[in-house]
């Protein structure tokens, strides 16, 4: 898989676990895990991939931007 794929597919899963509001009320305990690992997974992306990450994307992953690193990949303007 592509790595910049991977990376969006990551952030998108993210986002995805957070509006899942029915899986929050139901199981708390496994949503928070869900989080954690994605968002461990998406932390350790950069070191994988160190020679992909332009300067903006850079500081949004460092600064835990996600939504911004997101749009920023999907070539829109951050919306934060």
């Amino acid at each position: 898989m592509d790595a910049m794929r991977q990376l969006i597919e990551l952030l998108q899963r993210r986002e995805a676990v957070i509006a899942d509001h029915a899986w929050r009320d139901r199981d708390s305990r496994s949503h928070l895990e869900a989080l954690k690992q994605v968002s461990i997974a998406i932390s350790a992306w950069p070191e994988k991939h160190s020679e992909a990450l332009d300067p903006k994307l850079k500081h949004y992953l460092q600064n835990a931007s996600y939504a911004k690193a997101l749009d920023h990949l999907q070539g829109e303007s951050p919306t934060k």
